[in-house]
């Protein structure tokens, strides 16, 4: 498994409350784009399933692939996915540490 970490993010459209459509953002490792696509397709139907089925939502997948969530009413537009490297949005290497 490749060490470098992608980002998919899908539109999400919800048909249960109107104008409360968004984005799911999906990390984690993966060899290519297509994989990470793969990776977090399969992450989300397995919540789904997990969802559905009344248990609590899997853990992890390898890469660190997971759903954190499952609301019943969202439609995740799979073919508007886009897949890119992930970008930390804060960097916690470039923190500064006390000085003593």
């Amino acid at each position: 498994m490749s060490h470098v970490y992608y980002q998919v993010d899908v539109p999400i459209r919800n048909t249960q409350e109107r104008g409360r459509d968004g984005l799911y953002v999906f990390t984690g490792r993966a060899d290519s784009s297509e994989a990470a696509f793969r990776a977090a397709r399969a992450a989300y139907e397995s919540a789904r399933a997990a969802s559905e089925a009344g248990v609590g939502l899997p853990a992890g997948r390898p890469g660190g692939w997971a759903a954190r969530g499952y609301r019943p009413g969202q439609v995740l537009d799979w073919t508007a996915a886009t897949v890119g490297l992930w970008r930390q949005p804060r960097p916690w290497a470039c923190l500064d540490t006390f000085a003593m």
